[in-house]
């Protein structure tokens, strides 16, 4: 496919390009269903996934999908219907979205920490009208506005009935039985999970074009207001999973794969469940990011002599990193091969105290649901350049065009021709086969977002940056959390890495506020949280006169104000905005 081959002469490829990934790839139009049903083949007696002490392999969770998904149909479920699932990480995860792409519904995962309300909005966005739910989590997210939403099927499961539930299948559940929570589903005409997984399968053969039909509604971040849902296709994700696998250096039969992000979410859907597939691996499959000391104890435990691969949030690095007990896990030396931080910044002092208290490389990678999600990353494999997100990936091409008006063209693209540097910032746009198709039934925000360039589709990441003369870019922040003082544009990003770099300092968070003077427009706030042994030792005032003696006058907050822990979404995403609204200067803008 010509359209999503890129010019080899940009200037990302010449210097920290791994030198045994293509540079392009031819890739093909495909179905989930396909890409599965391939792996399935080379590796069915191969594990697939482990969850709560379980092993499945390729081949047994194929005939799990194939029965699920001739269940559903017989229940009427038919190509484009759309199969709501709300439970967290686990086999019947995997097995429910799997079985609804295969035969051509609509697979969306629901973040079980959501409210009611916020779960009626997702039923209803996506028009759900099957909902798989945990039996625990029914009674107090979906009970109370089931009855408001179009869904007519509710199936149930435990998140122990796969790992204990069937026999001949590996059980090592034992005393965690009892600990197991369990719920009451009352939906009329509810059915249990269990009754459709013995199905017979004879999964029907549904005939769609991949690069149109949808594989998946994910839940945009809604950082800026209500989520909306964007449209994936079998194509983007298929691809998106194939441009990972050949970023870590191509298939690699019995890797393991660290699932503790939610496969609800694009970065998991893709960097675990997928991925894990694609190469032919195993994910290790968490329901919670499990207590850190839990956690390494898992991960050394567990038979993995091909090492592990784990995408995470850098808060979930950071906690490793600096686990004050270390040596009580000797496995953990080289255990973590190759990690991927995203969902925001890769601060240096966790990249390098992370290498070098696991033996593990680690490095910043840079996505959006709107994109699969996966863009970019630094070089797994030698040498990679620190503070920025790295180089697209293989088929993916990008540029920095002006803020205000993409029409112009693009301010930097990596060929000659292109500004380079912080005085040539805009916006980071994007092209490739992992591009989503739009947002559901939004028609204005979908062609505000995706727009044509040169005869290409691009995506407008709302990210702002610019691009070095290596072809890496740095990233200054969100468009829309930009803060203006006095004028000057000043980036949350920028700040809370400044702060960090504080001895004293372990997290931080910044936004603007209106300026209570109302001279300077917006003030910049930071909340910081302090590392134990500096509490009480600094003070706020402190912490401002030592940025105004190390940051440009405007740059600095005005305000700082010390929390015990900075806020986070399930991703480990700080939340600027919780703050934000929370603060009694804030005023909606």
């Amino acid at each position: 496919m010509a359209e999503w081959q890129v010019n080899e002469d940009k200037t990302w490829f010449k210097k920290w390009w791994p030198k045994d990934t293509p540079k392009n790839y031819n890739f093909e139009k495909i179905s989930l269903g396909d890409f599965f049903e391939r792996q399935r083949k080379k590796y069915a007696n191969e594990p697939m996934m482990w969850f709560l002490e379980s092993w499945m392999t390729y081949e047994e969770a194929g005939k799990a999908i194939d029965s699920l998904g001739t269940a559903l149909h017989n229940l009427g479920i038919k190509k484009g219907d759309v199969v709501a699932f709300l439970m967290p990480n686990s086999f019947q995860y995997v097995i429910c979205f799997y079985a609804t792409v295969k035969i051509g519904a609509i697979a969306t995962g629901i973040n079980p920490t959501y409210k009611p309300l916020e779960v009626l909005h997702h039923l209803k966005l996506t028009n759900a009208k099957v909902l798989i739910t945990l039996d625990a989590l029914y009674g107090e997210l979906a009970r109370p506005i089931i009855n408001k939403t179009n869904v007519e099927i509710v199936i149930y499961t435990n998140v122990a009935d796969l790992a204990s539930g069937i026999p001949g299948w590996k059980k090592g559940l034992g005393k965690m039985i009892g600990k197991i929570p369990k719920g009451k589903v009352d939906f009329p005409g509810s059915i249990k999970f269990l009754d459709l997984v013995i199905t017979k399968p004879d999964p029907p053969k549904v005939e769609f074009d991949p690069t149109i039909h949808p594989a998946t509604y994910i839940m945009t971040g809604g950082t800026t207001g209500v989520p909306k849902a964007t449209i994936l296709t079998h194509l983007n994700v298929v691809s998106n999973a194939i441009q990972c696998v050949l970023w870590v250096g191509g298939e690699d039969p019995g890797v393991g794969d660290i699932g503790a992000l939610p496969l609800f979410h694009s970065f998991a859907m893709t960097a675990v469940m997928n991925v894990a597939i694609g190469l032919g691996g195993w994910m290790m499959l968490f329901p919670r990011p499990p207590p850190t000391d839990v956690f390494l104890k898992e991960i050394t435990h567990i038979p993995a002599p091909k090492g592990l691969f784990y995408a995470g949030a850098e808060i979930l690095f950071k906690r490793i990193a600096d686990f004050p007990n270390l040596e009580k896990f000797p496995g953990l030396m080289g255990r973590l091969r190759l990690c991927i931080s995203g969902a925001g910044p890769l601060h240096a002092p966790v990249q390098q105290s992370f290498q070098k208290n696991t033996g593990g490389r680690i490095v910043e990678g840079y996505g959006l649901s709107e994109a699969s999600p996966v863009v970019s990353g630094g070089n797994l494999f030698g040498e990679s350049p620190i503070g920025v997100i790295g180089m697209p990936f293989p088929g993916t091409d990008w540029g920095i065009f002006d803020v205000d008006n993409f029409e112009k063209g693009p301010i930097a693209d990596g060929l000659q021709g292109s500004k380079y540097g912080e005085e040539n910032t805009g916006e980071l746009c994007v092209c490739g086969p992992q591009v989503m198709k739009g947002y559901l039934n939004q028609p204005e925000e979908t062609a505000e977002t995706l727009k044509t360039w040169d005869g290409r589709t691009w995506l407008l990441t709302g990210d702002i940056g610019f691009m070095n003369e290596d072809g890496t870019v740095a990233l200054r922040d969100r468009k829309k959390q930009l803060i203006k003082v006095a004028g000057h544009s000043v980036f949350p990003a920028e700040v809370e890495t400044m702060l960090m770099s504080n001895e004293a300092v372990s997290e931080a968070a910044v936004a603007g506020l209106p300026d209570p003077a109302g001279k300077v427009g917006e003030i910049t706030k930071a909340w910081v949280a302090l590392k134990p042994e500096y509490k009480g030792k600094i003070t706020e005032e402190q912490l401002i006169a030592w940025t105004e003696k190390n940051m440009t006058k405007w740059k600095c907050p005005t305000i700082i104000e010390f929390i015990e822990e900075v806020p986070k979404n399930i991703m480990g995403k700080v939340q600027r905005r919780t703050l934000q609204e929370a603060d009694p200067l804030f005023k909606k803008k």
